[in-house]
């Protein structure tokens, strides 16, 4: 190349660094998780193949939380800064072309450059579904979590609301990096009719989560409901930071993360 040459390409403009976010909606039956991991298909794993396959772009995408297999979404946020000058609608479009079909863009949107959809987020919304029958159902198998014996649903909506405010949460869930504190800011037990059926909806919400702890907290709630923890019970084991004396982990197909939030000038 001439000196000329190299001169005109030294002043080729850079191609423009964008901020992606993404609304993502998923059955988690059949992912091993949203992470990459080696032994299945991840949430992750799919976008980015798809986003491979749709702009040529090999990128790692941020997720603003980490479900496990089985677990569900609605509205997980995921982004990654790209230089891809596609719209947001096609991207929306050629993405949902290309993933497969347990797993839905719900929305595109450009998002400033510093955000994070981890560490940006402010407060991540759960449900945990428990169906309340004598019968299971086929239909909600993958969907809730069928109990046939007789609860308590009121001692449980009263056990749930010690959870609110700013906790130690060490006796529900544990975390590799970090503070086990965070705050709560709803803390819900509620039933519900779909089609006929009856359904008990849990809902939590706080700035952060640690492993299992949505899926612990519902464990302890269900042996109150079944009567074989006082309704008080919950208070003395938050306060005692001891996972032992908390209940089992409820099972992961009942579980969804529901919506994240953000500060209104990046989300």
């Amino acid at each position: 190349m001439d000196a000329e040459a190299s001169n005109a390409s030294s002043h080729l403009p850079l191609p423009t660094m964008r901020n992606i976010a993404l609304q993502l909606e998923y059955d988690g039956t059949d992912l091993v998780g949203s992470q990459l991991q080696l032994n299945g298909r991840t949430v992750q794993g799919e976008l980015e193949v798809a986003w491979q396959k749709f702009t040529g772009e090999a990128l790692r995408w941020n997720f603003a939380g980490r479900t496990d297999a089985g677990v569900h979404a609605w509205g997980q946020v995921a982004n990654a800064r790209t230089t891809t000058v596609h719209s947001i609608e096609t991207v929306q479009r050629a993405l949902n072309a290309l993933l497969p079909e347990d797993i839905t863009v719900r929305r595109v949107w450009e998002v400033p450059y510093a955000f994070h959809a981890r560490y940006s987020a402010i407060r991540r919304d759960y449900r945990y579904l428990l169906l309340l029958e004598p019968s299971r159902s086929a239909l909600m198998r993958r969907r809730a979590v069928h109990v046939d014996l007789p609860l308590d649903v009121a001692a449980m909506a009263q056990a749930v609301q010690v959870l609110k405010g700013v906790h130690d949460f060490a006796a529900f869930g544990s975390t590799p990096e970090g503070s086990t504190v965070r705050e709560c800011f709803v803390a819900e037990c509620r039933e519900e009719q779909e089609n006929d059926l009856r359904l008990v909806a849990i809902d939590l919400a706080a700035t952060g989560f640690l492993r299992h702890m949505v899926r612990t907290v519902v464990g302890t709630l269900l042996q109150v409901g079944r009567g074989k923890l006082a309704e008080n019970a919950m208070a003395r084991i938050l306060k005692s930071r001891d996972r032992t004396q908390a209940g089992p982990t409820a099972p992961a197909h009942g579980l969804y993360l529901m919506s994240v939030t953000y500060p209104e000038h990046v989300g």
